[in-house]
């Protein structure tokens, strides 16, 4: 596994700098250990300065994982970003790492946008004033188009995003990973050694076979030292919008989110009925928290969203309090 940079790491990688980079045993397996080989993921320090530049201005930076596809966390990164961006007085950028299925250009109404240079580095499509967006999608001639890259190409673009694209002050980064545990979750959390991480978001549905993949992602947070804000459960039933009857679409076998949660002593930050609107909001590009506003869905992503917003305000607090305490003991000469 790719030593992270300016951040602690797996105990038992032994770091992309190391003589045993890529060799040791407990490189076995990991999707990074041919390029950990080859000496070509230790960090450049110019790069790496670069980075902590750009990434400065970012208040708190949060993932949105999921252990398996289909399970809506692309859906629920940009209703996370409309959420936050609803408040006029704060600053959010979403930008999507989701390289060979950039579906957020879609959801945010953006298809057909392209990237545009400034003096200062990429400029990100816009959907309000404060809310950019960042996808591989907009640097395709077309939406039918497939990204057949390697993970070194795919990296280097990860890196370009966060490195290149003028963000300016923002408060939330919004991140919408692809599936998975391998080489673009292992770099963006590399990458984001450079700021402010609040953490992770892991989105699952309730049914055994997504939450099997979940745990993986659990167990990814811990051995890189990224922090689990909590678990979404997605599509948690569907209430009839006519007779108001609830049914299990993805029955929880096991327990649900609920019970993997307590499990595994992670927080459960809330559970989103199913909705067909926020399938056709999607489709279209509009904002299913302004278009469904009496929703049960809309009032569960907005108790969710508050949650991480008070989650980041917490951890920030933590933070400057540390940083306080810290200068205090300074003797000053």
């Amino acid at each position: 596994m790719a030593e992270l940079a300016d951040g602690p790491r797996p105990q038992e990688c032994p770091g992309s700098s190391s003589a045993q980079a890529g060799r040791a045993a407990a490189c076995q397996g990991c999707p990074n250990q041919g390029i950990c080989a080859a000496g070509a993921a230790a960090p450049d320090p110019a790069e790496a300065a670069a980075l902590r530049a750009r990434l400065r201005a970012v208040r708190h930076a949060v993932l949105v994982l999921s252990g398996k596809g289909g399970v809506g966390k692309s859906t629920f990164s940009a209703l996370l970003a409309l959420g936050l961006a609803a408040d006029q007085a704060k600053q959010v950028a979403l930008l999507d790492i989701d390289i060979c299925g950039p579906s957020i250009p879609r959801m945010m109404g953006l298809d057909g946008e392209q990237v545009h240079q400034s003096g200062s580095g990429w400029s990100p499509v816009y959907v309000e004033e404060n809310l950019g967006v960042m996808s591989v999608g907009f640097l395709l001639s077309s939406p039918d188009d497939a990204v057949i890259w390697r993970g070194p190409k795919k990296n280097g673009l990860i890196k370009q995003f966060l490195r290149d694209v003028d963000w300016g002050e923002v408060d939330y980064l919004i991140i919408d990973t692809p599936p998975g545990t391998s080489d673009e979750h292992l770099s963006i959390v590399q990458y984001l050694g450079a700021a402010h991480v609040a953490g992770a978001v892991i989105v699952t549905t309730p049914q055994e076979v997504s939450l099997q993949d979940v745990r993986k992602e659990i167990n990814f947070c811990h051995k890189v030292k990224l922090p689990i804000i909590g678990v979404v459960e997605n599509m948690s039933g569907f209430i009839c919008p006519k007779c108001k009857n609830e049914s299990q679409i993805f029955p929880p076998t096991t327990g649900g989110a609920e019970k993997m949660c307590q499990n595994l002593n992670v927080s459960l930050l809330g559970k989103v009925p199913l909705d067909p609107q926020i399938g056709k909001s999607c489709d279209k590009g509009q904002s299913f928290l302004s278009e469904a506003p009496d929703s049960p869905a809309t009032s569960s992503y907005r108790n969710i969203i508050q949650r991480i917003q008070e989650y980041c305000d917490q951890r920030n607090f933590q933070e400057e309090k540390i940083i306080y305490e810290r200068n205090k003991n300074v003797v000053h000469v």
